[in-house]
């Protein structure tokens, strides 16, 4: 008991003291840097307020009011959709954001859903996401690091697609995390990471290949229509509960029958 109090009292007094550590830098300085047409470069840094990168509350002084409708609320993507491009070049490495990251919002009072998208490389590396991350049909055209960030509240890169090399190894997701209908063009890795709960790649596709090497789901997995072309490593890959793969499809082959075919 004493030696577990002792193991609890140590981590908090790390935790404290990297939180101190770090510099704090305010969210809304950040976005004005982005509309200043800025590289975005920090390092060891706590960013604190909401980070806005579909810039909704200045892009809602330029558009009509929307009358909603409830039949077609959040099913009519491509009508009320405000997009918005970050042409500059976006790197975090080692920062804790304590409130959202936002490059999806679908706004209810205005009835208009606001994407963000990146021409340029992308870096959350060793980020803690504290809050929201969301990355719901965000396009990256560029590379993106997401290497050993944790989410702790609820993420997802549902519909979003990566163009160029993407990295999600060694990460850390404790909520439920979504990647239907992701498309990766390039391969990507999520090897070393944890799913605490349910991880979703529901029609998700994969064109160059993936690798689940050594990851823990600690709930359910969801491959139903996923599609993988090119090198699918799943070695050391734990699944607590089930696992859907109902009309996967892995270099053409059922899920079944690649394991069957691929068994050493």
């Amino acid at each position: 008991m004493k030696t577990k109090i002792k193991l609890l009292s140590t981590i908090l007094f790390l935790s404290t003291l990297i939180s101190f550590s770090q510099k704090k830098i305010n969210a809304s300085d950040i976005m004005e840097d982005i509309k200043d047409g800025k590289d975005i470069s920090y390092n060891n840094s706590t960013i604190v307020g909401v980070l806005d990168f579909t810039f909704m509350d200045e892009a809602l002084q330029n558009l009509p009011k929307k009358k909603k409708s409830w039949w077609n609320w959040g099913n009519n993507y491509s009508d009320n959709t405000v997009k918005k491009i970050i042409e500059n070049k976006i790197s975090f490495t080692n920062c804790t954001f304590t409130d959202d990251v936002l490059a999806y919002i679908p706004d209810e009072n205005s009835g208009y859903t606001f994407v963000a998208s990146f021409e340029e490389k992308v870096i959350f590396s060793k980020c803690i996401f504290e809050r929201k991350a969301m990355f719901k049909y965000s396009k990256f055209e560029r590379e993106a690091d997401f290497t050993d960030a944790n989410f702790e509240d609820d993420t997802t890169f549902k519909y979003a697609k990566f163009d160029q090399n993407i990295s999600f190894s060694n990460t850390k997701f404790r909520e439920p995390a979504t990647f239907k209908n992701t498309k990766f063009r390039k391969k990507v890795s999520f090897e070393n990471s944890i799913f605490e709960e349910s991880a979703t790649f529901k029609y998700t596709k994969f064109y160059n290949g993936v690798s689940f090497k050594n990851v823990a789901f600690n709930e359910d997995l969801n491959l139903k229509y996923t599609e993988v072309s090119g090198d699918f490593d799943i070695t050391g890959m734990k699944v607590a509960y089930d696992i859907d793969s109902k009309y996967t499809k892995i270099n053409g082959k059922s899920f079944n029958k690649y394991l069957l075919n691929n068994r050493n």
